[in-house]
């Protein structure tokens, strides 16, 4: 199968960097790379083109306006247009372990979604990380939490990969389905904006739809390069979206990955065969 990773970034180039270097250094490189941008400012385009010169697989850059937080309609964008059968949604501040790729392509299982953990670090250890001072953190790291998120433990993970039901703990940071089975379910829910939810909402019709959640534990590790979060949102309006979404038992949603399929019907410009045209033009 090929793996397409959907990298959802906004406006940190310093840590776009570290994650697309990671996953250019892994055991076994995915397809592609989908850097879906939700309005950066051309810092971060300028960054990928620089990326782009040396990169060892397809890697695309989708942007769209920045009109506030879109996440659901940015990462719609990189289901639509990604190559692969499988994609691996992660965010551009989680920077993979060198086996991540090949991990998940391990509990890829057809009928499943997976759900991967994170570690996080605090300001300390990302300011070092984002100055190449440290790489990843190992078990005994100062400045990171969910210490035990740093143990790589195939066995074990096995163990914990059981498919089930389990509700909690839904994080779209580090999440994996087959491409057919996000098409089936109508991809994210663009009706939610704003901070949050929509991955709860995802994994709900997903459930709903008979797909189960497999829990990668002590395998497809990655770190979470801290900031500032808007975690706690007083009256959410996306959470009355996932109510109605359980209370109906809905499985496709109507605001959906549909309507990005007819804009990447062709597969959109790799951004190192463009270089590779711009190099041309410019000796000609």
């Amino acid at each position: 199968m090929r793996i397409s990773v959907a990298v959802i970034t906004y406006n940190w180039p310093a840590a776009l960097e570290l994650v697309l270097r990671a996953l250019a250094a892994q055991s076994e490189l995915p397809f592609e790379v989908i850097v879906t941008d939700d309005g950066s400012q051309p810092a971060t385009r300028e960054l990928l083109e620089r990326v782009a010169a040396d990169y060892p697989v397809r890697l695309v850059h989708l942007w769209q306006p920045d009109d506030g937080a879109r996440m659901s309609r940015a990462r719609n964008r990189a289901i639509a247009a990604a190559q692969g059968d499988y994609v691996i949604l992660l965010d551009g501040d989680m920077v993979a372990e060198r086996h991540f790729i090949a991990d998940h392509r391990k509990f890829a299982r057809q009928g499943c979604f997976a759900q991967g953990s994170r570690v996080l670090t605090d300001a300390g250890l990302t300011a070092r990380m984002l100055a190449h001072e440290v790489g990843m953190p190992g078990f005994f790291s100062r400045g990171i939490e969910r210490r035990r998120h740093t143990l790589r433990l195939p066995p074990l993970a096995h163990w914990y990969a059981r498919p089930g039901t389990k509700r909690r703990g839904i994080k779209s940071c580090n999440m994996a389905f087959w491409r057919d089975d996000l098409l089936h379910i109508n991809g994210f829910n663009e009706a939610m904006t704003g901070w949050g939810r929509e991955d709860t909402e995802l994994a709900a019709r997903a459930f709903h739809a008979g797909l189960l959640r497999r829990d990668i534990r002590f395998s497809a590790l990655a770190t979470h390069l801290y900031h500032h979060s808007r975690k706690h949102v007083v009256d959410n309006p996306n959470d009355r979206i996932v109510d109605d979404t359980r209370a109906r038992r809905l499985i496709r949603c109507q605001l959906g990955i549909d309507q990005h399929l007819a804009e990447f019907a062709a597969a959109p410009v790799d951004l190192r065969a463009a270089l590779r045209d711009l190099a041309v033009l410019q000796s000609s």
